[in-house]
């Protein structure tokens, strides 16, 4: 979590920066010192997450905010239901109110996508993973709230995973040489290959990889990829990834491979609808 919060701070000031500039005009000119109340109100059905980077935000902006958070991270809200509490100075409120919400209406969007995968999959042995396609410089948010929503992150970026996909196979001049060159590279990390046949799977099974990502196969195909690699090596680990949908992931984790990479979870996320509401005895 500190990991996370020091990747991101830059990004919330850097948001806040964007939208506030010089200063937020409109509250200026018509609000003094007033302090204020605000609710987070859930309007739809979600799973939350993303309230610790919330008070980031208030935090940055004005440190004497105070946030009275009524929901745990990964709980499913409700419409209605109110989030947290805010009450501080109303131009400070007013300044945080759309870069917090940006921030929580994204990640519980994505939190809630995981889940909804998740729940399709109940009940067979198979882990949800995320994958790269998320938004530039908001990569550690976005996985954040994979987890909160129930799945598990794969690998963060290039260097924390080796991971031969088909551009490293046609530069390396095939699967025996790219997997060859890891291995003479780096002797600590295991080795996952993408291949798309069984042709390449036997390629990999003959190159002693400890992964093989199965990549836009279809069902059937998988089942005969997950055949072949179980009965050569039964400790190879086995990922489906490509093109998976809420639709198609049971019959995919059904084909008897170990992970599911699913890049819809951060690419395609819709974010769900949270507003803030100030209450308090002045009209503003």
């Amino acid at each position: 979590m500190v990991a996370i919060f020091s990747e991101s701070r830059d990004f919330i000031r850097k948001a806040l920066a964007e939208d506030i500039g010089h200063g937020d005009i409109t509250s200026t000119l018509i609000i003094g010192n007033e302090k204020a109340d605000a609710v987070f109100i859930a309007k739809e059905k979600f799973t939350l997450a993303g309230m610790p980077f919330v008070k980031e935000v208030f935090g940055i902006i004005d440190d004497q905010v105070r946030i009275y958070v009524n929901a745990k991270e990964g709980a499913l809200v409700n419409k209605g239901d109110i989030l947290a509490n805010i009450d501080g100075s109303a131009q400070s409120l007013l300044a945080c109110e759309r870069v917090a919400l940006n921030i929580l209406q994204h990640l519980s969007g994505i939190a809630t996508a995981a889940s909804e995968f998740i729940d399709r999959v109940k009940g067979l042995p198979v882990r949800i993973v995320d994958t790269r396609k998320t938004t530039p410089c908001m990569r550690a948010m976005e996985k954040y709230a994979v987890v909160i929503g129930g799945a598990f992150n794969h690998r963060f970026g290039l260097y924390d995973g080796i991971l031969i996909k088909d551009n490293h196979i046609e530069t390396a001049g095939g699967i025996e040489q790219a997997v060859s060159r890891a291995k003479n590279g780096h002797h600590l990390l295991k080795i996952e290959v993408e291949v798309k046949n069984l042709n390449q799977v036997r390629q990999a099974l003959e190159s002693g990889v400890d992964v093989i990502m199965l990549d836009n196969m279809n069902v059937d195909e998988m089942k005969k990829a997950v055949d072949t690699i179980r009965s050569h090596d039964k400790k190879i680990l086995i990922e489906a990834s490509g093109n998976v949908s809420l639709e198609s992931i049971r019959a995919i984790a059904q084909s008897g491979v170990d992970i599911i990479s699913v890049g819809a979870i951060t690419h395609s996320a819709r974010a769900v609808d949270i507003s803030m509401k100030i209450r308090s005895d002045q009209k503003i």
